[in-house]
């Protein structure tokens, strides 16, 4: 529903996930855990310079030309309708512009002030929210959920900072066959909690992450009840206004506005009008609309201590600890990396429209792609990856470089996998017998529906391999085109077997 860096609020898909608001995955014939490569290095007290945004010298021609040319083949390639894009390079403006149709049937441009439904990055919203309220000494993160909402799921087993940073267990709202019927009509809360309500725990909390929206529905009512606001009045009186945002809105309120942007679909084929998540469903987890000139208003007001202070904007931008595998998550904020270089962020999915407002700390630019297509991948996060990839080229070049040590028959293997992937191969003699076995129970379609609308690979990159628990990893970068590209491992046993795979 609302978002992948991830598809779906990062859907379930592959271990980066939204659910429609969805995160990455692995499969095996045991399960030895996801692994995330993460650099650490600038992603804490890195902020851009301390002057408002202004307008300044355009970048150089030619890299608007490269970025023009890719962000056209990424809308060509995913059938999406339109994009607006903004680059902010050390704290000021240096390109916006607006591509395609904000409305096919009245064949409406867009513009820069068009308003786009950003889904998830709702998140870094309620996030930021609940760290004021503790900057206030009205709640620690630390406490526990029953402090605070004693009815809750599961309330008793898991914190605050832990439905913050996606590590609690919960089992998730959105999930079931009749979530795209039900999201579009309202709900009250005690409804959405009732499609959790006697589930176990996914997993101990603490001991590992996996996105998870319904922690940000329940922040969303702990904000509530200490504020004693509703969630929409608290945002407004204490994020929006204080950053300037005078263009950010919620889904309910799309029907009046005149620059609003219709979502679409593809359904068979061809594209269709998605129905807008209600306001009720999304909620903290992710109803905002908002505009490219907000959003630079939002990075700027975050980042410089208009909204938190300093530490507790280096809490969101803190991975957080947990007992297996590696966190992409801090709170409110994915802080992961791309072409091996730090970035801090989030992506936003809803039934109609893919988002991404990416920071990259390292080089000080902050990159904002608003699209009207729900589709996987994502074309809003994979407008942002080109664009760094045009202004970078550089280090892009440097991260397509393989490393020393390949094996040729394991990169022909994992080659092999995928095309058998992509074509949902439900039985193949490079898997081992656990693994097959999952392949042929349901695991081939569930693979083939999330990666087929990738494409055909262009590059096999391979980055090294790693010991593993009875099995050594094999991992690569594989690259489909303009920002699309994925991480790609396989665990093979001492018998050359594949028996365990991972993405993200």
């Amino acid at each position: 529903m609302v978002h992948h860096r991830e598809s779906s609020f990062r859907q379930v898909s592959v271990q980066k996930q939204d659910a429609n608001l969805g995160h990455p995955s692995s499969y095996a014939g045991h399960q030895p855990g996801s692994r995330r490569v993460l650099l650490f290095i600038f992603l804490t007290a890195v902020l851009p310079s301390a002057l408002p945004a202004v307008s300044t010298k355009p970048i150089d021609s030619s890299i608007v030309k490269r970025i023009d040319s890719d962000v056209q083949v990424i809308l060509s390639l995913t059938k999406t309708p339109s994009a607006v894009i903004g680059i902010v390079k050390d704290g000021r403006i240096v390109y916006r512009k607006a591509y395609g149709l904000r409305d096919l049937e009245r064949r409406t441009p867009a513009s820069i002030d068009t308003h786009y439904e950003i889904g998830s990055i709702t998140k870094q919203f309620t996030a930021a929210a609940i760290l004021q309220l503790q900057e206030a000494g009205k709640l620690d993160i630390d406490d526990k959920l029953s402090k605070y909402l004693p009815d809750a799921p599961h309330a008793s087993e898991v914190t605050l900072r832990q439905l913050l940073s996606h590590t609690s267990g919960l089992p998730e709202y959105l999930d079931g066959p009749d979530i795209e019927s039900a999201a579009t009509k309202p709900a009250e809360f005690a409804q959405l909690m009732a499609r959790v309500s006697g589930k176990p725990l996914d997993f101990i909390p603490g001991t590992k992450m996996a996105y998870n929206n319904t922690g940000y529905i329940l922040l969303g009512r702990v904000i509530e009840t200490l504020s004693r606001q509703s969630y929409h009045d608290y945002v407004r009186k204490h994020l929006l206004e204080p950053a300037g945002m005078a263009q950010t809105y919620t889904v309910a309120d799309e029907a009046h506005l005149s620059n609003m942007a219709i979502g679409y679909r593809q359904a068979n084929g061809r594209l269709e009008r998605a129905q807008p998540i209600h306001e009720t469903w999304g909620w903290s987890a992710g109803d905002l609309v908002s505009t490219l000139d907000d959003l630079e208003k939002w990075n700027r007001a975050l980042t410089h201590g208009r909204i938190v202070s300093s530490a507790s904007y280096s809490a969101m931008t803190t991975p957080a600890r947990v007992g297996v595998g590696e966190s992409d998550y801090g709170l409110g904020l994915f802080v992961d990396s791309v072409q091996d270089q730090p970035r801090i962020g989030h992506t936003g999915g809803s039934f109609g429209f893919t988002t991404a407002n990416e920071f990259f700390p390292k080089q000080n630019v902050h990159i904002i792609a608003l699209t009207n297509l729900n589709a996987n991948p994502e074309p809003g996060e994979m407008i942002t990856t080109a664009v760094f990839e045009d202004m970078f080229p550089d280090v892009a070049a440097a991260a397509a470089k393989p490393a020393p040590g390949e094996d040729a028959d394991v990169t022909a293997k994992a080659k092999a996998l995928f095309e058998q992937i992509e074509t949902g191969t439900k039985g193949s003699s490079l898997l081992g017998a656990k693994l097959d076995a999952k392949m042929k129970n349901g695991l081939a379609d569930r693979l083939s529906r999330e990666f087929s609308p990738f494409g055909t690979p262009r590059h096999f990159i391979y980055k090294g391999s790693r010991p593993g628990t009875g099995l050594r990893w094999y991992d690569y970068i594989i690259e489909f085109g303009p920002g699309s590209h994925l991480k790609f491992a396989l665990g093979l046993d001492d018998e050359k077997k594949i028996v365990s795979i991972s993405f993200g």
